[in-house]
């Protein structure tokens, strides 16, 4: 077996497999006008911040198909705007979804006084969620190179092809070292409060024949010191022009404990999800409804009127990571020169790139 899609673009509509649901349910839902897209990657029917990029994307693409042919690039733009503006609303700790409009903003002036806006959006989509699959596959090879020998490893939350366009960016790493026989298994935390590691990773994994282990939060120092894995692995939402990383919430708590045990702290990430113009300090956190943590299916399980935090994310600083992993390479003991070094050759990387692709 093998992980469904998260993302498909069929009949003309964007379909997203429910994520809240899994693993009890494999459903899709379809989507034909933004303002609906938003509000699903508001509800987490899709998460994971190359997958809201992508989805964001998309829905840019039903907007501008849903509208009339307009005459000019303003035109245009004020048009789009408040299918911009709901969708950047959406979610806002996850750069990707920024990244995403922003070339979506770059098709609109280079394509507004055409009459082919509409079919350059879902063409700009369709390349993004291509991209994704063939990055993450690049950060799985890069990643897995730096395991040595077959141990176990940690991973938190999903990032696997579930919060991405597939194969994904730290299962992408446990999917490559898995292959290449490094892997013996997989400690996967279970991620409050919406379980993402219990209900989408482990399911994932599984799918997939990794041998995986669910763990409740709380157990993470006793199983470091138990089974002492090589690596904690987890993906990213936001990676700071300093190195520090936002991740899902209990990132953090993580990188504490792997410090104080020896285990080495990977992140694997696109140079989508990388902010140059924030330090950690700066990222936003969304807040999530308190009915998350007070509630469970629709039940009370504590007491009315509790006050309540519930941060989606936290933000682990530079000195605990020893290795921030992307489709370019591998920016060990990460610092403010280290990150902005590989952003600019991952640039000039990237231009070569296009102009190799023009040529052939």
């Amino acid at each position: 077996m093998s992980t469904p899609d998260a993302i498909i673009w069929q009949d003309d509509q964007l379909q997203l497999l429910d994520q809240r649901i899994l693993p009890t349910a494999v459903t899709y839902i379809a989507y034909k006008n933004p303002v609906d897209v938003a509000q699903a990657i508001k509800d987490m029917v899709v998460r994971g911040a190359p997958a809201i990029g992508i989805t964001a994307a998309y829905g840019m693409a039903l907007a501008a198909r849903s509208l009339p042919q307009q005459s000019t690039t303003a035109d245009w733009a004020a048009a789009l705007k408040p299918a911009r503006e709901a969708l950047a609303q959406s979610r806002p700790t996850a750069v990707n979804l920024f990244w995403a409009l922003q070339r979506c903003d770059e098709t609109i002036e280079n394509h507004a006084n055409t009459n082919d806006l509409p079919a350059q959006l879902l063409a700009l989509a369709k390349q993004i969620h291509h991209e994704d699959m063939a990055i993450n596959q690049r950060i799985g090879e890069h990643g897995a190179a730096l395991l040595q020998g077959q141990h176990h490893v940690y991973t938190h939350c999903n990032a696997g092809a579930l919060a991405t366009g597939g194969y994904g960016t730290a299962l992408g790493v446990i999917r490559s070292a898995f292959r290449d026989g490094k892997i013996a298994g997989v400690i996967a935390g279970e991620t409050r409060p919406w379980l993402q590691g219990a209900r989408l990773t482990s399911w994932e994994l599984m799918q997939e024949g990794i041998p995986v282990t669910l763990a409740i939060e709380g157990a993470a120092a006793q199983l470091m010191r138990q089974h002492k894995p090589s690596w904690v692995i987890v993906g990213a939402d936001r990676v700071a022009a300093n190195g520090d990383v936002a991740n899902k919430i209990g990132t953090y708590n993580l990188a504490i404990i792997a410090k104080h045990h020896g285990v080495k702290f990977m992140v694997a990430a696109p140079t989508s999800t990388f902010d140059a113009h924030i330090d950690g300090k700066d990222i936003p956190i969304e807040q999530r409804p308190a009915e998350e943590i007070t509630h469970q299916n629709g039940k009370a399980v504590a007491p009315d009127g509790i006050s309540s935090s519930n941060p989606a994310f936290d933000v682990t600083p530079a000195n605990l990571i020893d290795a921030i992993v992307t489709e370019y390479g591998v920016v060990e003991r990460p610092n403010r020169d280290k990150i902005l070094a590989h952003l600019q050759a991952a640039s000039t990387s990237s231009a070569t790139e296009r102009q190799a692709n023009v040529h052939d």
